[in-house]
């Protein structure tokens, strides 16, 4: 059985979020931060660099067909994550709970998934030539 197209590009996404929020705790306290966390510590240019595969992520779900209020969604989350990141410390902490990568992610998975279950979603994304407003086959 062929897995859902969608499905494999949301467990890329899914795995690229891990590694930027989640892929390692912090020993005695239990959180668990990401590359996002520990580029963000380098100033000026590190919540810039992080901020790259969080863009590449709503550009995925942009692509798969995320309607445009989940895709302003995740871009507030994003540009929560930069803005308050940017501030010594303070954004550091923040971004080590705030988890924008996951969130987004989580909120890609929720379209696919309801759209699978409903039977609505087709694996083609919004740049697809199959996808009816780009003017190939519907």
């Amino acid at each position: 059985m062929t897995q859902h197209p969608d499905l494999l590009r949301l467990e890329r996404l899914d795995r690229l979020s891990r590694r930027m929020d989640t892929a390692f705790r912090v020993p005695g306290i239990g959180l668990r931060v990401g590359w996002d966390s520990i580029i963000g510590l380098i100033p000026g240019v590190g919540d810039a660099a992080a901020a790259a595969p969080a863009a590449w992520i709503v550009y995925e779900s942009y692509r798969m067909g995320l309607p445009r209020h989940k895709l302003l969604q995740q871009g507030v989350n994003v540009g929560l994550d930069v803005a308050v990141g940017t501030i010594p410390l303070l954004g550091d902490l923040f971004d080590a709970k705030f988890k924008a990568n996951r969130r987004n992610v989580g909120i890609l998975r929720d379209h696919v998934e309801r759209g699978m279950r409903a039977g609505t979603h087709t694996g083609e994304g919004a740049l697809s030539s199959h996808h009816p407003s780009y003017g190939g086959k519907a």
